[in-house]
């Protein structure tokens, strides 16, 4: 079988037994996945549905309690709006919507027709131009672990006072952050990591992915910066590797092809791991192919110095 990818392979430690292993049985199927930005968009998104729930339940319910007061369990409220429980619903965020529980209030007495809005969410519905701005703010706050002021931020676009968002609402949000940006990754053994970036609004994201002897693909890290930024992409590999992913195991990285990922790889993990740059970004990005020639499915060497097609130029 040709090969469809061209990898540097220098020799390293001897630890790769198990990616020989992963690639003689699954490498034809992971290795034609050349569109490495869906998989690194699975970083941002994860976060992004993690995160952004968290924040905007929160900003939901200080909504909610400036109408009905604050949740009293067990006490005969003397307001005239009530809690009554919570309610599936869906908010946008730029372009993806985001499942939530809504809080539902109600007024006092019975008969129809008694339910009352809960101001943050109706404006998250009926404002385009907000659910770019939380986004924005969403993203400046979790990308930097800066997570404390996202949701004060948050509820200020929707008519909050910054002043009513209390620190047990902040410390209870930022902490799913936490969980999901501080995961350990000890025991899991990585065979593939992919590394790229992708642009959400003004933000460019550097996202990482990862994959295990299994086949199964795991979200490890994320940070706001350009791919051509070396020190922010060796920040990024620097954090896996104090959240436990061993430098001294030899493993692919795929990337697609841009120095500075290269160099922060080499710097962070050493030299001697094999490197499988993206077909379509080279076809993309070589002068010499004919304009709209597109890389078979079975192409071969995209390092600089070969055509893609198997040639050498």
């Amino acid at each position: 079988m040709k090969r469809s990818y061209h990898t540097i392979d220098k020799q390293g430690k001897a630890n790769e037994k198990k990616l020989a292993e992963f690639l003689s049985k699954g490498g034809q199927l992971l290795l034609p996945m050349v569109d490495l930005i869906e998989h690194c968009q699975m970083a941002c998104d994860e976060l992004i549905d993690v995160a952004g729930r968290a924040a905007i339940q929160a900003v939901l319910g200080l909504s909610a309690q400036q109408v009905a007061g604050p949740r009293q369990q067990g006490k005969q409220r003397t307001g005239e709006v009530v809690w009554y429980g919570q309610q599936s619903g869906t908010v946008m965020l730029s372009d993806r919507k985001l499942a939530v529980n809504r809080p539902r209030l109600r007024q006092k007495g019975r008969g129809a027709g008694k339910e009352v809005e809960v101001p943050a969410y109706a404006a998250m519905q009926d404002q385009p131009r907000l659910s770019a701005r939380m986004l924005d703010i969403l993203m400046r706050g979790v990308s930097t672990r800066q997570y404390r002021s996202v949701i004060p931020a948050m509820a200020d676009t929707v008519g909050i006072s910054k002043s009513s968002v209390s620190r047990q609402i902040i410390e209870a949000s930022e902490a799913e952050v936490e969980t999901l940006l501080g995961r350990r990754f000890d025991e899991l053994k990585l065979v593939v990591i992919y590394i790229d970036g992708m642009v959400f609004g003004d933000h460019v994201m550097i996202g990482a992915v990862g994959v295990d002897g299994e086949g199964h693909k795991h979200v490890l890290a994320i940070r706001e910066g350009a791919t051509e930024n070396a020190t922010v992409v060796k920040e990024l590999l620097e954090d896996l590797v104090a959240r436990g992913v061993n430098p001294d195991q030899k493993r692919l990285f795929v990337i697609d092809g841009s120095k500075a990922l290269r160099t922060a790889i080499n710097a962070v993990f050493g030299s001697q791991h094999p490197v499988q740059r993206c077909r379509a970004h080279i076809a993309g990005r070589d002068p010499r192919l004919p304009e709209g020639w597109k890389v078979p499915s079975r192409a071969s060497p995209c390092e600089p110095g070969s055509l893609g097609s198997g040639m050498t130029g």
